[in-house]
């Protein structure tokens, strides 16, 4: 019994590190500086819910569910820099992994995501 939970442990420890050197490799995160310096000649994608959206977003972006990301690929051009946010980075990190299988390579995120924001923002 030992044995399965120390195995298991250790699998999702190895999981969680792969998961973030891979995110590391495909996606470059930006300080909110950073971020602010390109954004506006990118692709400014919210991935959070449309409730969270409408509760204050990013002046530009666009929301596009990570629920939805899979269905909506079109509204994404390739050939263009695709900056993404979402609350706190993992959600932006995980759409930035179903973007890079799909042939995506500009790939850039929110440090810290929306919560940290201290830029212009938008409400609904």
């Amino acid at each position: 019994m030992w044995y399965f939970l120390l195995i298991l442990v250790v699998a999702v420890i190895v999981y969680s590190l792969y998961t973030w050197w891979s995110q590391r490799r495909i996606v470059k995160t930006l300080t909110q500086e950073e971020f602010i310096e390109g954004y506006r000649k990118a692709q400014l994608i919210d991935v959070r819910e449309p409730n969270e959206y409408d509760g204050g977003h990013i002046l530009g972006a666009r929301n596009i569910p990570m629920s939805q990301l899979k269905t909506r690929l079109k509204e994404i051009r390739p050939d263009k820099p695709v900056y993404l946010y979402c609350q706190s980075g993992l959600r932006s990190g995980r759409a930035a992994q179903l973007l890079y299988k799909n042939g995506y390579r500009q790939l850039f995120h929110l440090k810290n995501g929306f919560k940290q924001w201290t830029g212009k923002i938008k409400r609904k």
